[in-house]
């Protein structure tokens, strides 16, 4: 009798038990709000992990395109002429410009259109697309280097450049000091003596276009050699005017000779016929 009561408690445990394992399956339970934050911790912890690679850049790109800028207005159309080319030491090379490789990849169609040369996504202004590639190709700057064009501002003038106003600011000895060791230390590097004539006469231009003008004593101005030749609007405006009114002067000629001939004709003929009339 008791082993019939304890096969029939242990078949009927069995039963309950597979019927629970039954339930479980046919209506799981929704997951845990514990397990719910460690799955989306688990797929953020790589996104974040990814941001934490990316290197925070400190470096001004308006400031550093106005520097090269200058670079490419004052300096580049003088090393043209001399056939020289710096090395990758030299902190003026295009190498040494964080935001160069960016820079070559803007695409600009229009005035008001310009384009990203990586995704070719248009956009309506420059800082539009500057900030469009700080937020989505910023992982393309190599900033391991340090290479910030900005950093050469105060000895390339970028200030003067940017603001009038800045000209009429009060000159603090200090800094002016401070903006010439920079750019002399710049002529050096960049246009050593010792490397032939053509770096000679470039390390001189060098001083007098940008370091002579870092004193408070207002005697030599920035730029004093000069900067290559651009066309102006007035240039580009009378070069469209005269291309639009040529093919206009050459018909006006032309009538005009046909004109002429077409006269010249009708006196002969009238000519020939006055002499047919004359009496014999």
């Amino acid at each position: 009798m008791k082993k019939k009561e304890t096969a029939s408690t242990i078949i009927l445990l069995s039963f309950l038990l597979s019927l629970q394992e039954l339930l479980h399956f046919a209506f799981p339970l929704p997951p845990s709000h514990n397990n719910q934050d460690e799955e989306q911790s688990a797929t953020l912890r790589p996104l974040e992990q990814n941001e934490e690679h990316v290197d925070e850049v400190h470096c001004s790109r308006e400031r550093s395109r106005k520097a090269w800028n200058i670079i490419e207005e004052h300096l580049l159309p003088f090393m043209e002429i001399e056939n020289y080319e710096v090395s990758t030491q030299c902190r003026l090379h295009p190498n040494n410009d964080l935001f160069r490789d960016q820079e070559q990849h803007k695409i600009h169609l229009d005035i008001n259109h310009w384009q990203c040369g990586y995704c070719r996504k248009s956009f309506r202004a420059e800082n539009f697309l500057d900030k469009h590639f700080d937020n989505r190709h910023s992982n393309l700057l190599n900033v391991s280097h340090g290479k910030c064009l900005a950093d050469l501002c105060g000895a390339l003038h970028c200030d003067l450049k940017m603001d009038i106003k800045s000209r009429k600011s009060k000159c603090k000895p200090a800094a002016a000091a401070r903006n010439k060791h920079l750019c002399e230390s710049l002529a050096d590097s960049c246009f050593p003596i010792n490397e032939g004539p053509s770096a000679n006469r470039l390390h001189e231009l060098f001083l007098h276009q940008f370091c002579g003008a870092h004193s408070c004593t207002g005697k030599q101005k920035p730029f004093s050699r000069g900067a290559a030749r651009q066309p102006g609007i007035f240039y580009m405006a009378s070069s469209i005017l005269i291309l639009m009114l040529l093919p206009i002067f050459y018909v006006i000629v032309y009538l005009h000779r046909r004109e002429s001939r077409n006269g010249i004709e009708v006196l002969k003929r009238i000519s020939k016929a006055g002499r047919k009339s004359k009496p014999l």
